[in-house]
């Protein structure tokens, strides 16, 4: 029978504890904490840097990439920002590709308890191709959704000269500018609802049976129909617990990473006054190397929060398991496999009197 959303939170807690605490195993923990990573479990949250400032000249008036960078070549420099640009939107593909496939080696480490991703990559890869097509095709329907919901309105008032002569119209362009704005939040929060859904019950379809995710979802949206108030309720009990997980991660995270900040600020510090003793300036090479190192100390505070964000990690993809498996019979037999039938022993055949002589 299928079990509500408050129904699936104790299965979901005790399956994490069971998990991660029986045994604790320091070595799975770091690969959940990667898997996790990549997946894109993490709750969002903001880490505020500290400003890398390049310095200008004390003057007022306006400096130019000559006297801000001196010895640059301007042309070098906007290489440098196309090279920039393209690696970017290369490293964006490459993670997308890698965040699909880790999607579904969470899944399976969450379902049997073990996280191996060698060989859950080697199986899942084709599944995670789907499942990347389908990201990139519902990242470009979202680009081109808020392009028409704003270019439109902003098109029409520029046509009738609204924008011309903002003063004249201020109450149209007040009462439609707040009437864009929820109409462009309710088609994020959409989005965001159409993402949760996908990876919470799309992806074990998709995991399970081979199906591409556009299949998986005309079946989800049969199920939704059935149940909308289950799911409306799994939805809002999820962003509860979330909410309050966000909470308990962000105070440890503040912690630890204040903790850890201290030692790479010093580090920082002193590579910085080095810099300035052995006479290196702010040039092409330096920015590069700074935007490098940041690049890396980032990744590395990325993966102190993952550490600490693995119970969550855990917990989520096993509340949304345990409240799907109950409306999706292949996913509970997956999760619940039937035990090994072991025939009952032959009852012994009586020992036949020995002949006499």
């Amino acid at each position: 029978m299928p079990i509500s959303a408050i129904d699936a939170i104790g299965p979901a807690f005790q399956h994490t504890k069971e998990q991660l605490l029986r045994p604790f195993r320091a070595a799975q923990w770091a690969k959940l904490a990667l898997v996790g990573f990549l997946a894109g479990e993490l709750s969002s949250g903001g880490c505020n840097g500290g400003n890398f400032q390049v310095p200008t000249r004390p003057t007022g008036g306006h400096g130019s990439l000559g006297s801000v960078l001196p010895g640059v070549d301007p042309g070098l420099f906007a290489v440098l920002i196309a090279i920039l640009i393209l690696v970017g939107l290369v490293f964006w593909i490459l993670f997308a590709y890698v965040s699909s496939v880790m999607r579904f080696i969470l899944f399976d480490s969450v379902v049997t308890k073990r996280c191996e991703i060698g060989r859950s990559w080697s199986r899942r890869h084709g599944d995670g191709l789907r499942y990347f097509i389908w990201q990139i095709l519902f990242t470009l329907a979202i680009g081109v959704g808020l392009t028409v919901l704003i270019g439109i309105p902003a098109a029409f008032a520029l046509a009738v000269g609204w924008l011309q002569h903002a003063k004249q119209h201020m109450l149209p362009l007040i009462l439609g500018g707040m009437f864009l704005f929820f109409v462009v939040m309710g088609f994020i929060v959409l989005s965001l609802v159409v993402h949760v859904f996908t990876k919470d019950f799309v992806v074990p379809q998709m995991a399970l049976e081979k199906i591409s995710a556009i299949e998986a979802w005309r079946r989800l949206l049969h199920m939704l129909n059935a149940e909308k108030s289950s799911y409306a309720g799994y939805l809002g009990m999820k962003i509860v617990m979330a909410i309050g997980a966000s909470i308990v991660v962000g105070i440890v995270t503040f912690i630890v990473l204040l903790i850890l900040l201290i030692p790479v600020g010093g580090f920082g510090v002193i590579a910085v006054m080095v810099g300035k003793t052995a006479g290196l300036t702010w040039n092409l090479y330096t920015i590069t190397l700074a935007i490098v190192i940041g690049c890396i100390v980032l990744a590395i505070l990325l993966y102190v929060v993952s550490l600490i964000s693995v119970p969550a990690i855990v917990f989520f993809p096993a509340y949304s398991i345990y409240f799907f498996a109950s409306r999706y019979s292949p996913l509970d037999a997956y999760l619940r496999p039937p035990l090994p039938i072991v025939p009952p022993p032959s009852p012994l055949s009586p020992s036949l009197p020995e002949p006499a002589g």
